[in-house]
């Protein structure tokens, strides 16, 4: 029976948290053996996966500089020179993209390093 201030008992063997425990690590056995490789998680994945943002961020950038210099180049008659220079600004902005993927710059919003929390101005540190 149920009195004022003491909690309801259960029977000995039939504890329910017990039982939800028992059926969780159940239930996370098959997880465990799908998880075990040879290699550490995600160690030649975030090599490639960075050279190849590397690469597509230079080639990008270059072919849009070199794209707007030819298309400049058509419409204004200036024939090879725009073409050059926007190589070059091209060039510069792959360049200025790979260093700021390398830094981990545009991890954070606004292209900036995360602010420092204790500084009250919240200028980047």
């Amino acid at each position: 029976m149920w009195e004022r201030g003491k909690p309801i008992s259960q029977p000995e063997g039939n504890d329910p948290l017990n039982d939800l425990d028992r059926k969780l690590r159940e239930a996370r056995e098959p997880e465990k053996k799908r998880r075990v490789s040879v290699r550490p998680a995600g160690s030649d994945n975030r090599a490639s996966s960075m050279a190849f943002r590397v690469g597509s961020e230079l080639v990008s950038a270059l072919l849009v500089g070199v794209g707007i210099g030819w298309l400049l180049d058509e419409w204004l008659g200036t024939k090879p020179w725009l073409m050059v220079v926007f190589f070059f600004l091209g060039s510069a902005a792959g360049i200025y993209n790979v260093y700021r993927a390398v830094n981990g710059m545009s991890m954070t919003p606004g292209m900036g390093r995360t602010s420092d929390p204790d500084n009250d101005d919240g200028s980047s540190s």
